[in-house]
């Protein structure tokens, strides 16, 4: 893609978090900070109109990367771009901060149960001024429950009277009512129906293709983001370990890691094949191995594996983080 139609960039994004215990008690133990490295360099660019998806395990740092690209969180280094220019510097401006929302993972806990779905939907659109008059607002609610396949009488109720689906469309309406052009959307499929999600995933590539939104998607499976991904990003212990276009990933998986996830969707063609789990846990983030951090569960790992880590390099159409690729010892 060409530089002009990056829209979305992330610049060697690092987080830290303390988790240490209070100074008293570690100076009674000698324990020194104990420093979680939640993320830990991360670089992407999301093209305007395109969604890049970030695929992992739980505790790869695929959330934080989330709060991070919206301002949730802020960064222990390395900046994040939106159209241009630096994330803090945008947000600093109402019109730059309305342009960019999030559609959080868990519909019954992400909106307010004492509120009324127009008064939920309706928040963004008082606070950035977008309307004027209660009766403008009111018609904008209605277009927007319309849009995400809601009725406008269902902005009189309240949240407890819907199904875990029609809580995240009223999730996506509350997102679109401040006319945004970046979407975060943080696993919004993991807590439905396998049916619902399809529905879900369907509705958000449709707004996609009429309002031409950007998107980055966080999913810990896989087979969900084939459908609405441009391109995959897979995360491991902080870090990107592979960057390809979707259909590139998935016929053509380059790192180790990325084979084992792919091992581990449901697929009737491979009924009666024999799978080869990825063995070992997750290491802890606050004492991560040396050299790759995928190495000890790793069947390619060598000597350099376990002394060197690996650069985001490019492998074809692929980028890819490891050793036996570069090396030529992947297959």
């Amino acid at each position: 893609m060409p530089d002009a139609a990056v829209f979305v960039e992330a610049q060697d994004l690092v987080r830290h978090f303390d988790v240490s215990r209070p100074i008293l008690q570690r100076l009674a133990v000698r324990e020194g900070k104990r420093i979680l490295r939640a993320v830990d360099g991360i670089s992407f660019t999301i093209p305007k109109g395109t969604t890049l998806s970030l695929v992992g395990e739980s505790g790869c740092g695929k959330s934080t990367v989330a709060r991070m690209m919206v301002g949730l969180y802020g960064t222990t280094s390395g900046h994040v771009l939106f159209d241009g220019r630096d994330l803090k510097q945008a947000r600093a401006a109402s019109d730059q901060r309305r342009r960019l929302q999030m559609i959080f993972q868990d519909p019954y806990a992400s909106l307010n149960p004492r509120w009324r779905v127009a008064d939920i939907v309706a928040e963004p659109i008082r606070a950035f001024g977008l309307a004027q008059g209660r009766d403008a607002v009111l018609a904008r609610v209605a277009e927007l429950l319309t849009q995400v396949g809601l009725s406008p009488l269902d902005g009189q109720k309240f949240p407890h009277e819907f199904s875990g689906g029609q809580r995240q469309r009223i999730s996506i309406a509350r997102a679109l009512s401040s006319n945004p052009e970046f979407l975060v959307c943080d696993e919004p499929t993991s807590a439905l129906d396998v049916s619902v999600q399809a529905q879900i995933l369907n509705l958000m590539k449709d707004l996609q293709r009429r309002l031409g939104l950007t998107y980055l998607f966080i999913s810990h499976n896989l087979a969900v983001v084939r459908q609405v991904s441009d391109r995959i990003g897979v995360m491991y212990l902080g870090r990107l370990v592979e960057l390809a276009p979707a259909e590139t990933l998935f016929t053509i998986p380059r790192h180790p890691y990325t084979r084992a996830l792919m091992e581990a969707i449901p697929d009737l063609e491979m009924t009666g094949r024999t799978r080869i789990p990825v063995g070992g846990e997750v290491p802890s983030p606050i004492t991560p191995p040396p050299g790759c951090a995928f190495h000890p569960r790793c069947p390619l790992a060598n000597d350099r594996c376990r002394r060197e880590r690996p650069e985001l390099l490019a492998a074809e159409a692929t980028m890819v983080a490891c050793h036996a690729v570069q090396e030529g010892r992947a297959g």
